[in-house]
């Protein structure tokens, strides 16, 4: 009875999922608007996006858990994980476009997660890996070269922030409250990303302007996001919540071409509707 009584209503779930996946979009679309328009570096922006949002999931902790709820949440190895994801999504996308860098990052986080459930035994029926297999091409014809192939350093980058942030999402299965728990990994976070940056001090250009856009990825689209995705949580199914996140890739390129000016390709698109659609089958079917 009380199980039922904590979850949401379904149009309060589906206002804060749909909620979450903007949030979750608007990570991509509020650091390539910093680093292609501002004059702010990637450390810089990684540094203000980790930290503001470890201040705002502290004050999330604070103001809506009893004291003491956070006490040891999170570790070091997810915190290093996240910084990596972190560090690898800003480097990257000072190349590429706000979509294109949103289906490489969660095709690569999907991959990671779908690996680690082969490696750890899991069996795929045939619907499984006929998916398997349509993500990985399409991930391959996406990075294959030529005139709209992706900068491949950039790429790279962004394929092991997408690995790190599978990683860490694995890591997070391990339980507790998922809002002390990434409160307590982003904290963890700081003094990683402020070593970075003082390593890389004399290349330094923080902008106001990227530093807003910086402060708006990390304390609203990743601190506010993460807790408006927690609250929806509870009202999904864990294939349902796994298939909603396919549309933030999708949002994202929506995003870049609205606000941003990108334009879509056909490479972009083929791969896109590729790597989701396989993904969909993957998860739909588990």
């Amino acid at each position: 009875m009380s199980g039922a009584a904590s979850r949401p209503p379904a149009a309060r779930a589906m206002l804060l999922t749909l909620l979450a996946m903007l949030a979750f979009a608007g990570n991509s679309l509020l650091c390539r608007v910093a680093l292609r328009d501002t004059a702010i570096d990637a450390a810089s922006f990684t540094s203000m996006r980790l930290c503001s949002g470890a201040l705002t999931l502290w004050l999330l902790v604070r103001f809506t858990r009893r004291p003491g709820a956070a006490a040891g949440a999170g570790d070091w190895r997810s915190a290093l994980a996240l910084f990596v994801y972190a560090a690898g999504f800003s480097w990257a996308y000072l190349q590429l476009s706000a979509g294109l860098g949103a289906l490489l990052l969660f095709g690569a986080v999907q991959a990671t997660m779908i690996g680690y459930g082969l490696v750890r035994g899991e069996r795929f029926v045939a619907s499984q890996t006929a998916g398997l297999l349509l993500a990985l091409g399409g991930l391959a014809g996406l990075l294959l070269p030529g005139a709209a192939a992706p900068p491949p350093g950039a790429a790279l980058l962004m394929l092991l922030a997408g690995v790190a942030w599978g990683v860490y999402s694995l890591r997070g299965r391990s339980g507790g409250d998922p809002l002390c728990v990434t409160a307590g990994n982003f904290a963890r976070s700081v003094p990683l990303t402020l070593a970075l940056s003082a390593l890389l001090i004399t290349q330094a250009e923080p902008a106001p302007a990227g530093l807003a856009y910086a402060v708006a990825s990390g304390a609203l689209a990743s601190g506010v996001g993460y807790a408006v995705w927690y609250a929806a949580l509870p009202a999904l199914k864990a294939s349902s919540a796994a298939t909603v996140q396919l549309s933030v890739p999708v949002i994202a390129a929506l995003g870049g071409v609205a606000f941003l000016g990108e334009t879509l390709t056909v490479r972009l698109l083929v791969a896109g509707v590729a790597i989701l659609g396989g993904i969909a089958l993957v998860i739909r079917a588990r």
